[in-house]
């Protein structure tokens, strides 16, 4: 959406009467507002839908208004009205639940406050479908660059966005990404890292100005799952990476990023526990979609390269760290209660014949052992990258041992793993297709039990802004691409280039991953190229990676080895 359209939803061009009869009786009397952050929807249900805005008083403690839902864009036909009142008890943000809607409608809504107004679009799940269009992103920094990605989706006829977390990040103006924002005049706001609840409030304020935000939230409902950076960087159940003891309680710090989160975010909250935002949605009949939360309920604590390594002396050691402390059948991602549920949303899916059983998931699920990158760098290779990625010294040393690659993902809960792939299996549902986000780099996996039974396929999302970490590898990532690719037969293809949204299309016959990149980041511009696109087949009882295009020749014959 051009600056133009939206200084012309936002500045108060329409005069509109103090106040109206609405669907729950005569609205208060209308008091005027600011919306300058945008419009957003989730968490659609087939007859209603989560509506957002934040709309800031001119005058006053609380800004009073209307929100309409309507089935033309010029609001003649008006199928459900309510009153608003934006608080400063929730930082004067607004959601509303709109019932009675009807089973894949599309449907415009308009926030109305005192002559000021502010419109989108958004839809409901449909009843039966023989088609559905996601697009699939993750990790959207702000310092890193333009969010490019959401403006070219906001272009698209998309039924709506899986955002599979790190929504938000959480550091401060001097950490990660700083000195990109610093160069690109998007520096973090406020200037410290987020702590308190009117930090990160602060912090979704900045996060919904961004352009590209607003065009693909006022366009589109959004399906959301957090990752880590919501609250901080690898967060779990009792406390995060980025949590340090005089930055106060955990507790209190993880209630005021959901606070902020939930205030700030389009989704419904859950009934008791706020950190229990797992559900499931049925989008006709051809996708059932499991939303997972794997941070904040029942996570373990993970283990970090540099804390891990003086225990990893010897093969032996290695070997009994792998079995006895890696493996140990206590390492949880998710709680039984929802553990329970994955497996009845399993069950129900193939009780009902429906096709596609997605899973919006934060991690890279696939066993990836990392490739030994100790021969292909210099210790002036290291000392340079070091700047901007602390951990390197020790993620290179290791890489030298044979491990998995990464210890945040599922791989570092390999008997939590064991345990959804055999949920699934007892659910007839080795047929899973797990999205994934978290690591800034394009993937393509094949899944497999411990047993070498196929469970499904797996599609790793780039970063809408945040880069690769071994994008850090200075001219060597394609090469690690291929060291990864050449030990690893579940990566059938990986990319460190790019940041961008996966294109997703799905049918009862068959589906499409396109992986679209963003021509830039350093200014307003939504401009892309297909970096690759994979043909996914319902083959053998299970979902399969087939019919690769735009890949390079050494990267072809990687996938079809």
């Amino acid at each position: 959406m051009d600056i133009t359209r939206r200084m012309a939803l936002t500045g108060g061009l329409i005069g509109l009467a103090a106040c109206e009869t609405t669907g729950r009786g005569r609205a208060r009397e209308e008091s005027p507002a600011r919306f300058a952050w945008g419009v957003a929807s989730g968490d659609p249900a087939p007859d209603s839908v989560v509506l957002w805005t934040r709309a800031e008083p001119l005058a006053g403690d609380a800004a009073r208004g209307v929100v309409e839902v309507a089935e033309d864009e010029g609001f003649e036909a008006v199928v459900w009205s309510a009153p608003f009142e934006a608080t400063p008890a929730t930082d004067y943000t607004v959601k509303v639940v709109p019932t009675g809607l009807k089973p894949g409608g599309r449907y415009h809504y308009r926030f109305r406050a005192g002559g000021t107004q502010i419109a989108g679009r958004t839809r409901t799940l449909p009843a039966r479908a023989d088609r559905a269009r996601f697009a699939v992103v993750s990790c959207s920094n702000y310092p890193f660059g333009h969010f490019n990605a959401y403006a070219a989706i906001a272009r698209e006829e998309i039924d709506a966005v899986i955002h599979l977390g790190d929504y938000i990040y959480e550091y401060g103006a001097d950490g990660y990404g700083g000195k990109v924002g610093e160069r690109l005049g998007r520096t973090h706001a406020p200037a410290k890292e987020c702590v308190t609840l009117d930090e990160y409030r602060v912090r979704h304020r900045q996060y919904k100005t961004d352009a590209g935000s607003w065009a693909m939230h006022a366009a589109m409902p959004l399906i959301a799952v957090w990752d880590d950076h919501e609250t901080a960087n690898n967060s779990w159940e009792g406390g995060a990476q980025n949590h340090q003891p005089d930055e106060g309680d955990w507790g209190a710090r993880e209630r005021a990023a959901l606070q902020a989160y939930y205030e700030y975010m389009p989704v419904r909250e859950p009934d008791a526990d706020p950190e229990a935002l797992f559900r499931s949605y049925e989008w006709g009949g051809l996708v059932t979609l499991a939303a997972i939360e794997t941070r904040l309920t029942a996570r373990s604590k993970q283990f970090e390269y540099d804390e891990v390594l003086p225990e990893l002396t010897s093969p032996r050691a290695i070997a009994a760290w792998r079995e006895e402390t890696l493996g140990a059948e206590d390492r949880r991602m998710m709680g039984t209660a929802q553990e329970d549920f994955l497996a009845r949303t399993f069950s129900r899916s193939k009780e009902r014949g429906v096709p596609w059983r997605l899973v919006a998931n934060q991690v890279i699920m696939a066993r990836v052992t990392a490739p030994d990158l100790a021969p292909h760098l210099t210790d002036a290779d290291i000392t340079a990258i070091e700047t901007e990625w602390d951990q390197i010294r020790a993620f290179v040393r290791f890489t030298s041992l044979g491990l998995p690659l990464n210890l945040d993902a599922w791989d570092g809960y390999p008997a939590a793993r064991a345990r959804l792939f055999e949920r699934a299996r007892e659910a007839g549902a080795a047929d899973l297709l797990v999205l994934t986000g978290d690591t800034h780099e394009s993937w393509a996996n094949s899944l497999h039990d411990e047993d070498g039974t196929p469970m499904g396929t797996e599609l790793g999302v780039t970063g809408v802004s945040s880069p690769g970490p071994t994008g850090y590898l200075k001219g060597r990532a394609r090469d690690y691409s291929l060291l990864l690719r050449q030990q690893n037969p579940e990566v059938r293809w990986h990319a460190t280039d790019g940041n961008g949204y996966i294109d997703l299309i799905l049918t009862p016959e068959g589906g499409e991953a396109a992986y679209v990149m963003v021509d830039t980041l350093e200014r307003e511009d939504p401009g892309t190229t297909v970096r690759a696109r994979f043909a996914l087949r319902r083959e053998g009882g299970t979902v399969a990676l087939a019919e690769p295009e735009g890949l390079a020749e050494d990267e072809l014959a990687l996938f079809q080895a």
